[in-house]
């Protein structure tokens, strides 16, 4: 492979996007990301280029684009905030789009979701259909990657799950439980988006693991590979959120919203295609068990600390 090829990520710093620029560097690729996080501690030292990402100035977000062959896009909010909104996401998704078919970029891999609408009332889903269609649109070679949710040793879910369950000795589930999601292992999603790379067919693909699980299955099998089988009872979504609000207040961080557990009830999290990842989160789970939940992972701390590298299990 050609090293002379210059690949950029956005988010190289953070979750996913870290994994991707690994991967890209080690088939020698030129790496250079994007990224609102410049001064972030860098584990790839002077191995790719760091730009800003400019979003309110598209001429030098197109000139930094400049030289690029692949786009792996990663940007995202999960919840709308202060600092940051859905409609700014997808407004600055749509200008990086712009600016990468001006600086003659050749291929976007872009990370998407399960079940993307335009048609949803949930804003995060409708948000993702629209920065699909921008980008099916843009006369760019795409591939659209649609994960329903990652696992991996800077996760948050997985393991504020398991942070709770070291916690309090009963778990609330809303309603019964049975919805399903299929996890997939972060660093096979960044495999699947880097061969993805170096194709130019345009593509969707549902990115999926190769286990599906309730999500009451899900708590109780992490319960049970950490050592702290609890009582799982159901409660009212709206009794969840309640709780979940309390428990974010007092940790400062948004534990989870209104939009996530309608989301997952609804199913939007679960697929019928085949699974495209290899790594199983029980096995994962057990490898990471004594780590898994001992300290509580904050989205709001990662995105207001702009110095400190994500942490790690």
């Amino acid at each position: 492979m050609s090293g002379r090829q210059t690949h950029a990520v956005t988010g190289a710093f953070g979750y996913s996007g870290k994994y991707i620029a690994r991967r890209l560097l080690d088939r020698g690729y030129n790496v250079r990301t994007l990224t609102n996080s410049t001064h972030r501690r860098n584990p790839f030292g002077d191995e790719i280029e760091i730009h800003p990402f400019n979003f309110d100035n598209p001429e030098r977000l197109t000139e930094s684009l400049k030289g690029v062959s692949v786009l792996y896009n990663t940007y995202w909010v999960r919840f709308n905030h202060k600092t940051f909104t859905f409609a700014s996401a997808v407004r600055n998704t749509i200008t990086l789009f712009n600016c990468a078919k001006q600086a003659g970029v050749e291929r976007v891999v872009h990370i998407s979701v399960t079940n993307p609408s335009e048609q949803s009332h949930l804003e995060y889903f409708r948000g993702k259909a629209t920065v699909e269609k921008a980008l099916q649109e843009s006369g760019i070679s795409y591939s659209i990657l649609r994960p329903a949710i990652f696992f991996g040793k800077e996760d948050i879910l997985i393991n504020n799950i398991a942070w709770v369950l070291r916690r309090f000795p009963v778990f609330g589930v809303f309603g019964d439980g049975s919805y399903r999601l299929q996890p997939i292992y972060i660093d096979d999603l960044a495999k699947l988006a880097v061969e993805q790379g170096e194709n130019r067919e345009n593509i969707i693909i549902d990115t999926i693991g190769p286990e599906t699980f309730t999500y009451k299955g899900l708590v109780q099998e992490i319960g049970k590979i950490i050592g702290k089988k609890r009582l799982i009872i159901s409660i009212p979504p709206t009794v969840g959120y309640v709780v979940g609000s309390i428990i974010g207040k007092i940790i400062g961080d948004v534990l989870i919203t209104r939009e996530e557990i309608e989301g997952v009830m609804a199913g939007l999290l679960y697929v019928d295609s085949p699974p495209v990842g290899e790594t199983r989160l029980a096995d994962w789970m057990r490898e990471n068990a004594e780590s898994l939940g001992k300290h509580y992972a904050s989205e709001l701390a990662r995105r207001g600390d702009r110095l400190r590298e994500y942490s790690a299990l």
